[in-house]
């Protein structure tokens, strides 16, 4: 899996026609994190979902237990009540596919397990969930969380506990570790599963967020879950902290993307050290969407009848391919 030296460049955050490629190439073949079974305590609640335009649900659908147990939970096709395949972890946490073209979940996130049989997340009471759209690419978002460049000066609060000097990323097969302080790689868990969700376990809780794309390639819906051992004013102190962190990014965001639009900001050079993991992830949505584009042409070509492909994904992809080659 390439690695780039250089980000991708603006066309890819503003391209309605490369991000129906992103959508078939990324999204249809990958899995999510919906959450802990704590979130999912009573039978037949359902939880609504939408990835990529795909909506599905997720419920407890037997068992009288504290938590739903893994044979306990189904997750469904919204529209058609299909069943999709999911995988629940031995530690607690669920995760879903879209369809049949991910493949299976230990092929997908192989190394995974060991870390996250470092935190219970079935001892996690689900507290609060919360919603709301950005002016900004899914890649944006995902942009910041996958460096920690920005820390110091956009958030101040969050640098005091965790500084941003010592700040490591460490990347493995589509999910990275992020370590705050390599001196105590057990002080929290942060997680980055590609291609748009997170896992945040730190201060007695933990938060996890999906940034979900749009058809408008300059539009995400951000969805956030927080879990946390204490109800309360502990839980009030908890959130207030971490949505100040959320809100902070939210802001830097929608900065950046109308710096993209505008074509203020076009590309630059990647930092192989401070930027590792916006390399590392941003090398897989290029891989996979040069795939997708293979093979449609092929597709293409065997069939004389089909329409010409659109021209914009082809020449960004093309223009893209030939720069980080240089």
């Amino acid at each position: 899996m390439p690695e780039l030296t250089r980000t991708l460049p603006a066309s890819w955050y503003r391209s309605p026609g490369l991000y129906q490629l992103e959508r078939r190439a990324v999204f249809l073949k990958s899995w999510y994190l919906l959450g802990p079974v704590t979130r999912f305590r009573e039978v037949g609640a359902k939880v609504d979902y939408e990835i990529a335009q795909r909506p599905l649900i997720a419920f407890r659908c037997s068992g009288n237990g504290h938590f739903p147990g893994s044979h306990e939970i189904q997750v469904q096709c919204a529209k058609t009540e299909q069943s999709l395949r999911h995988n629940v972890t031995p530690t607690g946490l669920v995760f879903a596919a879209l369809g049949d073209e991910a493949p299976d979940f230990n092929e997908y996130f192989p190394d995974l397990e060991p870390l996250l049989q470092k935190v219970n997340f079935t001892k996690l009471p689900y507290r609060h969930s919360i919603k709301y759209e950005g002016r900004f690419n899914w890649k944006t978002m995902v942009d910041g969380y996958q460096e920690c460049l920005h820390c110091q000066y956009t958030h101040p609060s969050f640098s005091v506990y965790y500084p941003p000097t010592s700040y490591a990323v460490h990347n493995h097969q589509n999910f990275s570790q992020h370590i705050a302080d390599p001196e105590k790689p057990d002080d929290g868990l942060f997680l980055y599963f590609f291609p748009n969700c997170t896992l945040n376990v730190y201060g007695g809780g933990m938060s996890s967020f999906r940034v979900c794309p749009t058809n408008d390639p300059n539009v995400t819906r951000m969805e956030f879950d927080y879990y946390h051992m204490e109800s309360g004013e502990k839980f009030e102190q908890y959130f207030k902290f971490v949505r100040q962190v959320a809100l902070e990014d939210y802001e830097l965001c929608e900065k950046a993307q109308d710096n993209l639009v505008k074509g203020i900001y076009s590309e630059g050079i990647l930092n192989p050290d401070k930027e590792n993991g916006v390399s590392f992830y941003q090398g897989r949505v290029f891989e996979l969407v040069c795939e997708q584009y293979a093979a449609d042409q092929l597709v293409q070509a065997e069939d004389k009848e089909a329409t010409a492909p659109q021209k914009e994904p082809v020449m960004i992809i093309t223009d893209v391919r030939d720069r980080l080659r240089q």
